[in-house]
Formats: structure tokens, C-alpha cells, sequence
């Protein structure tokens, strides 16, 4: 049995089992004070391995999980600012990524040469110069970094038939080097070997449009099957594979046979040249101009009776483009960033207000300033941090959603991955500092005078 005694103070006596026990109910003024000790005695006991720094750190875990609801609300401007800037990423990562693609199908380190337009009165666009020959190949294939070299005759529209059915399509005259030099791949059969060229050899290479055209209605094997082209028969060789982009509506045949039995001419429509690398693009480019100035014969005044057209203007065009989209993207998602940042220091400030009292009693019993902004500066990198993983987790998930969704490759760099750290760093440095400089100068004795 026991009984309790309450004196109008703040004492109260409690008998039990015949024995007189006190307690004192802290005040209020106390309770920051009890708090603080027993916080002290908690982080002695534990003794943290990696000195005051990780006391700092398990301070401000406890501090923000005090405050979990705000402290998630404190994040969403973060982690949705992080996530638009990665999802912006992919995408152009992905674009970026495609058009590479492509243009690595065309040839990324192919030239094309052509004769230039014929002029009149002194302008040009008249007609077309027969100005390339077969010299000019030769000459070409002896440039440095240059790895293949073909003369082209084209035949715009060619008039195509097997058994009932027929095909309107382009007719080119190649060489065995135009294979590797447009990287055409084959679906059924082979290319057609040099011997065939230099024999003038009845063989064609048809494209994955002109076989489904001429033999889908059969349902025949295409390979070894006699066509006419215009009034001449070839046999199929090979079918291309498809490349799509409608480059697949297209029959290849021997440069030779071509100009004896379709073409009957001296002069060339195009040369394709394949460099050894896309880096000496440009210096293969140079060294051509110069050797067909000097086989035309042309004067150091006269203009170019050639055009010289390579794909990398486009790559890089493109390229453009795509950094001109990332970095409009990434502008918008930094507005977001800048007030999720400006909404951690509003509420890194508030904290420092309603904790005045806890900071002076800490300084007051040993506590340097250093320590004081280390668990500030550690808060606000906590939930930059917090922010800056959701966000990565986030950005990926919707950065796959929207390139899947398009037909686009999904990127993923070492830069994406990164990012959500430097960039919950420079927030924390720029947005958190000053209310953890503002923490550590407050005066011990006035910040004691501050009433919970």
C-alpha cells in the first residue's frame, strides 16, 4: 500500500512500503538541460569509434528522425529535382545514343564524292559535271588512311521483273569495297567477289524491299533466281539485310557489268570512300581535294569541279541539337533544385531557432562551435543525400519508362550515376552552411535565456 503527499511546491512525496520517497518534476527550463546530459551519458556510453564527427552525425540522425514528417517534406523539392535532371539525362543520352546509331549505319566515317553542278552565266545549278573517272579512284585508294574506295553508277529507275511480278527501283554499279564502306550486311547469299567485277559477271544483290516484292507472292528462294533488270537478266547472289530508313529499295550489281550492259559510260555519278577511322575523316577529305585538283588539272583560282559531302556534319549537327535539348531540360529541373535548396535552409533555420536553448546548453557545458556546425551542416547533407538517392531511383525509372516508350536506347554514365551526390554536396554547401555558421556564433549566454 502506499500514499502520496503533493506540497503546493513542486516536491511531491510518495510513501511506499514504509518508506519516504521524493521526486521534483523538472520544469520546463530543466527539461532541455536533462535532455542534453542524458544525450551526453547515451553518446559516452557508445563510445563512436570515429570521434566527434560521428557523435555529430548520430545527433543529427536522431534530430531529423525527431522531425521525420518535415524532414521528408524538406526533401521532395530534392529528390524531384534530382529525378527530372536524370530522367533529362537519359533521354537526351538515349536521342543522342540513336542518332549515333544511325549515322554509324550510313557510315559514319564514309565520303562522298560528286561531281559538282554545272555553272551558267557564272552560277551554278545547271546539270551536272562528268568530271570523276576511274583514274580518280585509283588515285584515292593510294591516300593515306584511306581504307576502301568505289566508283558508283547509278540507274534512278529500273524497271525490275520475275515471273508476273515486277519492281520500279535503283540500279548501282559498285565494287567489291562498297559492302564494307555503307557496312551492308547480308540476310541470304554473298557479295559478289571481285573476279565477278573484273569479269563483268551477271550477278545482282537485291535489297530486302525488292525480295519482298518480286518473291513474297511465290514464296521462292530469291538466291540463284534469274530477274531481268531493264533488258538484261542477272542472277540473284545474295539479299541485303534490311536497314530500313528506305535505303532497302535498292539492287547492287558489279561497277563493270554495270557499265557494259546497263550504263555504257566513261565518267562516274559518285566515288564512296571509306576512312580507317572517323577521326581522319577530315584529313582524308583534304588529301582528296588536293589529288582531284590535281588530276582535273584545275588552277589555284578555279573553284572545285567536285563536292566533297561526309556524315560527321550531320553527327555533329546533330550532337548539337541534343546538347541544345539536355540543356534546356537541365535548366528547368535546376529551378526545381534551387527551391528544394532554398527550402532546406528556410527550414535548417527554423531547427535553429527552436533548438536555441539545446545549442547554448551544449556550448555551455564543452561543446565547441565546430562541433555545433558539423551537426548542422551533417543535417542538411543527411537530407540532401536522402534527396539525391530517391531522386537518382526516380530519374532512372522514369528515364527508362520514356526511351522504351520512344524506341530509344536506354544510357546510363558514370556522370548520371554521380550526379545525385555532387550535386547533394553543392546544395548542402551552399544552401545549409549558413544556417550552421549562424548555429555555431549564436552566445551561449543569451541562447541560455531563450525559453522552450
Amino acid at each position: 500500500m502506499s500514499r502520496s503527499t503533493r506540497s503546493p511546491g513542486k516536491r511531491q512525496v510518495v510513501l511506499r512500503k514504509n518508506r519516504l520517497v521524493s521526486a521534483t518534476r523538472p520544469t520546463p527550463q530543466e527539461s532541455s538541460l536533462e535532455r542534453i546530459l542524458q544525450q551526453l551519458r547515451i553518446e559516452e556510453g557508445r563510445k563512436p569509434l570515429f570521434g566527434p564527427l560521428a557523435a555529430s552525425f548520430g545527433s543529427a540522425v536522431e534530430a531529423l528522425w525527431a522531425n521525420r514528417t518535415r524532414s521528408f517534406l524538406t526533401i521532395l523539392g530534392i529528390f524531384i529535382g534530382v529525378a527530372s535532371v536524370i530522367a533529362a539525362l537519359t533521354l537526351t543520352g538515349g536521342v543522342s545514343a540513336y542518332v549515333d546509331e544511325q549515322i554509324n549505319k550510313l557510315g559514319a566515317s564514309t565520303i562522298t564524292i560528286s561531281p559538282a553542278a554545272l555553272s551558267s552565266g557564272g552560277a551554278r545549278g545547271v546539270g551536272a559535271s562528268q568530271t570523276l573517272n576511274q583514274e580518280d579512284v585509283q588515285s584515292i585508294l593510294k591516300l593515306p588512311h584511306v581504307a576502301e574506295a568505289s566508283p558508283v553508277l547509278e540507274l534512278p529507275s529500273v524497271q525490275v521483273i520475275y515471273g508476273q511480278q515486277n519492281w520500279s527501283t535503283q540500279v548501282e554499279g559498285v565494287n567489291t569495297d562498297f559492302q564494307q564502306i555503307q557496312t551492308w550486311s547480308m540476310a541470304q547469299g554473298s557479295w559478289f567477289s571481285q573476279a565477278d567485277d573484273q569479269q563483268a559477271i551477271s550477278v545482282a544483290i537485291i535489297g530486302d524491299t525488292v525480295m519482298h516484292n518480286l518473291f513474297d507472292a511465290t514464296n521462292a528462294n530469291p538466291v540463284g533466281q534469274t530477274i531481268r533488270l531493264g533488258s538484261a537478266l542477272f542472277r540473284v547472289g545474295g539479299v541485303l539485310a534490311a536497314k530500313g530508313s528506305g535505303e532497302d529499295d535498292v539492287i547492287f550489281v558489279p561497277f563493270n557489268t554495270a557499265r557494259q550492259r546497263l550504263k555504257n559510260v566513261t565518267w562516274l555519278d559518285q566515288i564512296e570512300v571509306g576512312a580507317d577511322s572517323r577521326d581522319n575523316v577530315k584529313q582524308v577529305e583534304q588529301s582528296i581535294e588536293t589529288v582531284l585538283r590535281k588530276n582535273h588539272r584545275l588552277r589555284t583560282s578555279a573553284a572545285d569541279d567536285f563536292t566533297i559531302t561526309d556524315f560527321s556534319r550531320y553527327l555533329q549537327r546533330a550532337q548539337q541539337q541534343t546538347q541544345v535539348l539536355a540543356f534546356l531540360l537541365v535548366g528547368i529541373a535546376a529551378i526545381s533544385l534551387t527551391v528544394g535548396g532554398i527550402g532546406i535552409m528556410n527550414i535548417m533555420l527554423v531547427s535553429v531557432t527552436e533548438r536555441t536553448r539545446e545549442i547554448g546548453i551544449r556550448m555551455s557545458i564543452g561543446a565547441r562551435r565546430r562541433d555545433i556546425q558539423n551537426q548542422f551542416l551533417i543535417e542538411a547533407l543527411v537530407l540532401c543525400l536522402l534527396g539525391g538517392i530517391i531522386g537518382l531511383a526516380l530519374g532512372l525509372l522514369v528515364g527508362l519508362g520514356v526511351t522504351r516508350s520512344a524506341g530509344l536506347p536506354f544510357v546510363v554514365t558514370t556522370a548520371v550515376i554521380g550526379l545525385p551526390l555532387a550535386v547533394s554536396v553543392a546544395i548542402t554547401m551552399i544552401f545549409g552552411l549558413y544556417p550552421a555558421i549562424q548555429a555555431a556564433h549564436l552566445d551561449p549566454v543569451e541562447a541560455l535565456r531563450i525559453d522552450e
